[in-house]
Protein backbone atom coordinates (compact mmCIF):
# COMPACT_ATOMS: atom_id res chain seq x y z
CA UNK A 1 0.00 0.00 0.00
CA UNK A 2 2.61 2.79 1.08
CA UNK A 3 5.74 1.44 -1.53
CA UNK A 4 3.03 0.04 -4.12
CA UNK A 5 5.37 -2.75 -4.32
CA UNK A 6 4.11 -6.71 -4.36
CA UNK A 7 4.66 -8.94 -2.30
CA UNK A 8 2.98 -12.19 -1.02
CA UNK A 9 0.99 -12.25 1.39
CA UNK A 10 2.77 -13.91 4.58
CA UNK A 11 5.45 -10.98 4.27
CA UNK A 12 2.82 -8.09 4.72
CA UNK A 13 1.33 -6.72 7.50
CA UNK A 14 -2.53 -6.71 7.71
CA UNK A 15 -4.09 -3.23 8.78
CA UNK A 16 -7.78 -2.16 9.62
CA UNK A 17 -10.07 0.67 10.70
CA UNK A 18 -10.87 0.74 14.30
CA UNK A 19 -10.63 2.44 17.60
CA UNK A 20 -7.93 3.63 18.97
CA UNK A 21 -7.81 1.86 22.69
CA UNK A 22 -6.28 4.94 24.09
CA UNK A 23 -8.40 7.83 22.56
CA UNK A 24 -10.87 5.89 21.12
CA UNK A 25 -10.83 8.17 18.41
CA UNK A 26 -10.94 6.43 14.20
CA UNK A 27 -7.79 4.31 13.98
CA UNK A 28 -5.64 2.10 11.70
CA UNK A 29 -4.90 -0.77 13.78
CA UNK A 30 -2.28 -3.65 12.89
CA UNK A 31 -3.70 -7.12 12.56
CA UNK A 32 -1.02 -8.99 12.62
CA UNK A 33 -2.73 -12.39 12.38
CA UNK A 34 -4.81 -11.53 9.93
CA UNK A 35 -7.63 -12.61 11.23
CA UNK A 36 -10.18 -9.11 12.29
CA UNK A 37 -13.16 -8.72 10.39
CA UNK A 38 -14.00 -6.28 8.19
CA UNK A 39 -11.89 -4.72 5.48
CA UNK A 40 -8.20 -4.37 5.52
CA UNK A 41 -5.24 -3.41 3.50
CA UNK A 42 -1.66 -4.94 3.69
CA UNK A 43 1.37 -2.99 3.29
CA UNK A 44 5.37 -4.10 3.72
CA UNK A 45 6.24 -4.17 8.01
CA UNK A 46 8.94 -1.29 7.46
CA UNK A 47 9.10 2.22 8.47
CA UNK A 48 9.44 3.40 4.85
CA UNK A 49 6.63 1.42 3.73
CA UNK A 50 4.68 2.81 5.98
CA UNK A 51 5.69 6.55 6.11
CA UNK A 52 4.90 6.31 2.34
CA UNK A 53 1.59 5.40 3.02
CA UNK A 54 1.03 8.19 5.96
CA UNK A 55 2.60 11.06 3.35
CA UNK A 56 0.16 9.18 0.23
CA UNK A 57 -3.13 9.14 2.46
CA UNK A 58 -3.07 5.50 1.39
CA UNK A 59 -5.17 4.30 4.76
CA UNK A 60 -8.09 6.69 4.39
CA UNK A 61 -8.26 5.56 0.65
CA UNK A 62 -7.80 1.75 0.73
CA UNK A 63 -10.05 1.43 4.04
CA UNK A 64 -12.53 3.86 3.07
CA UNK A 65 -12.80 3.96 -0.53
CA UNK A 66 -16.33 5.60 -0.54
CA UNK A 67 -14.83 8.46 1.08
CA UNK A 68 -16.48 9.09 4.69
CA UNK A 69 -13.34 9.97 6.60
CA UNK A 70 -11.09 12.29 6.13
CA UNK A 71 -6.96 11.95 6.80
CA UNK A 72 -7.07 14.09 9.60
CA UNK A 73 -9.57 12.09 11.62
CA UNK A 74 -7.86 8.60 11.01
CA UNK A 75 -4.65 8.23 13.01
CA UNK A 76 -2.22 5.55 12.31
CA UNK A 77 0.00 5.95 15.23
CA UNK A 78 -1.14 2.59 16.60
CA UNK A 79 0.33 1.10 13.17
CA UNK A 80 3.63 3.09 13.86
CA UNK A 81 3.70 1.94 17.11
CA UNK A 82 3.66 -1.69 16.38
CA UNK A 83 6.13 -1.18 13.92
CA UNK A 84 8.38 0.52 16.15
CA UNK A 85 8.13 -2.15 18.86
CA UNK A 86 8.40 -5.39 16.27
CA UNK A 87 11.17 -3.71 14.33
CA UNK A 88 14.09 -5.76 16.55
CA UNK A 89 12.40 -8.70 16.15
CA UNK A 90 12.53 -8.99 12.28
Amino acid sequence: MGCRKRAAKSELLRVIAGSDTTTGQPAVLPDPDGTAPGRGAHLHPTAGCYDLAVRRNAFARALFPQGPRSAGGLSSAPVGDYLDSHQHTQ
